[in-house]
C-alpha cells in the first residue's frame, strides 16, 4: 500500500509518493506511467522554500458521483427505506477543496452537516465495466466530506443545489493505493469528538457494484470520484467548527468551517 499526495511546489501542483520516512515527487502521468523522482524535500529547498508544501485536493475530478443511503443505519437514521438500486447524484468539480482549506457556510441556507465518507478515485477510463473487474479501474481511495444543505435538501426534494455550493466537497488527504476497501473504519470528527463510527463492509452497495453501476450510465474519467456513502451520526455544522473525516489506511482530512 503506498499513499500518493499533491503538493504546491514552486507555485504549481505534483504528485509525491510517501516511501518510508520521504515522499518523492512523482515523473510522468499519475493516470499513464510515471516514476519516482527526487525527494520533495530537496525539491523545496531547490527553490527556496522556507515552509512545507501546501497540501492541494489529491484529484481534480471531472466529477463526483455521490451515493445517497448506503449505509443501512444511516437509511434508518433519515427515516428512509433501503434502496433497491444505488441513489446517485452529483457533485460539481467547483465543490472540491483540499486539506486545511475552510469550509464556507453560504447565507441563509439554514442548516449544514458533515457526512464523513470513502472516496474511490477513478485510475483509467470506465464504461460498462463488470463489477468482477471494478479493482481495474480503481487507483485508491481518499476521504471525503459530503457537506450538504440539509434544510435545503428538505425544500428542493433533489441533491443538485444542497450538496453542490463552493467549498461543499473536502477531498484528501492523499490517494492510498493498494488497500482492500472491504473492511475499512469510517469516521466523522467533530471538534474532538467521534460522532459518526462505521465499517465498509456495512456498504449496502460495495465498490465493485458501484463502479458497474455508475459507469453502466455514464463514463468515468480518470481521476473521476464515486463518494460511496456516510454512516449514521450526520450533523450541523456551525462557523469556527472543526470537521475531521478518519478512513482506515487512507488518513484524516481536517477542515475549518466559517460564514461565506
Amino acid at each position: 500500500m503506498d499513499r500518493i499526495f499533491r503538493v504546491e511546489v514552486e507555485g504549481r501542483p505534483r504528485y509525491a509518493v510517501e516511501v518510508g520516512r520521504e515522499w518523492r515527487l512523482i515523473e510522468g502521468d499519475l493516470f499513464e506511467r510515471f516514476s519516482l523522482g527526487p525527494p520533495l524535500e530537496s525539491a523545496a529547498r531547490a527553490v527556496g522554500a522556507s515552509e512545507p508544501p501546501r497540501l492541494l485536493p489529491p484529484v481534480v475530478p471531472s466529477k463526483i458521483v455521490a451515493v445517497g443511503l448506503n449505509y443501512r443505519d444511516h437509511a434508518r437514521e433519515m427515516n428512509k427505506p433501503l434502496p433497491a438500486e444505488p441513489l446517485i447524484f452529483l457533485k460539481p468539480p467547483s465543490a472540491v477543496i483540499g486539506p486545511g482549506d475552510r469550509i464556507r457556510i453560504p447565507p441563509g441556507v439554514g442548516r449544514v452537516d458533515y457526512e464523513a465518507e470513502l472516496g474511490v478515485v477513478i485510475g483509467r477510463r470506465a464504461s460498462r465495466v463488470p463489477a468482477r473487474q471494478a479493482a481495474d479501474y480503481v487507483l485508491g481511495l481518499v476521504c471525503l466530506n459530503d457537506v450538504t444543505a440539509r434544510d435545503l435538501q428538505r425544500r428542493d426534494g433533489q441533491y443538485t443545489r444542497c450538496k453542490g455550493f463552493d467549498t461543499f466537497a473536502p477531498i484528501g488527504p492523499c490517494i492510498a493505493r493498494g488497500l482492500d476497501a472491504r473492511e475499512l473504519a469510517v469516521e466523522g470528527w467533530l471538534n474532538g469528538e467521534r460522532r459518526q463510527a462505521s465499517n465498509t463492509r456495512e456498504l449496502i452497495f460495495p465498490i465493485p457494484d458501484l463502479v458497474e453501476f455508475v459507469s453502466s450510465i455514464m463514463t468515468l474519467q480518470p481521476g473521476d470520484v464515486i463518494a460511496t456513502g456516510t454512516p449514521s451520526g450526520v450533523g450541523p455544522l456551525a462557523p469556527g467548527d472543526r470537521v475531521t473525516v478518519k478512513v482506515e489506511g487512507v488518513g484524516e482530512l481536517v477542515n475549518e468551517v466559517e460564514r461565506e
